[in-house]
């Protein structure tokens, strides 16, 4: 497949980690039309197709701010807990949830990455561009009786916060 100079530049403007997947999606989308040529109209159709929907929209004038949340949660408990309890909550908005309305997304739902935490600050690091506001420390690293209680929960919280994104602890209990 040939790429032309403009689409290779248009390309070259997605983050490195997923540039090679994104060439990938275009090229078939292209293969797709019988064509053999990828033009930057190409790469910017992909983009529209593929990526837009992630992207912070930057909410325009006389809409309500999005506000966006993520949970972080244990890593032990992962691995017999799909979350089930975290996301009803949040979308009936109970709980640890009730302070906020319809115009609230889940933008991040990701482990700690096991003691002591050592995935957070690189994936609040990824959300921050997407406009992250709130991280709630899930409910499975509050609990003291069915799991143990997370010992770096403070740690945690302070690595967060450094990052002047608000903390709150808890989801569903």
């Amino acid at each position: 497949m040939h790429w032309t100079e403009d689409a290779l530049k248009q390309i070259e403007k997605a983050p490195a980690f997923i540039r090679g997947m994104a060439k990938r999606a275009v090229e078939k989308e292209v293969a797709k039309s019988g064509r053999e040529e990828v033009t930057e109209a190409d790469v910017r159709a992909a983009y529209e197709k593929y990526i837009k929907f992630a992207v912070n929209s930057g909410e325009g004038k006389g809409q309500e701010k999005t506000t966006k949340i993520a949970i972080v949660r244990c890593d032990t408990v992962a691995e017999v807990c799909p979350g089930i309890a975290c996301f009803k909550a949040f979308n009936h908005r109970k709980l640890a949830f009730e302070e906020y309305g319809d115009n609230t997304e889940i933008i991040g739902f990701f482990t700690c990455g096991g003691c002591p935490g050592r995935r957070v600050p690189r994936l609040v690091e990824k959300l921050i561009p997407h406009g992250l506001d709130v991280i709630h420390l899930s409910s499975c690293m509050m609990l003291d009786d069915d799991y143990p209680r997370c010992p770096h929960k403070n740690q945690i919280k302070k690595i967060i916060e450094k990052k002047g994104i608000r903390v709150i602890e808890g989801t569903h209990h």
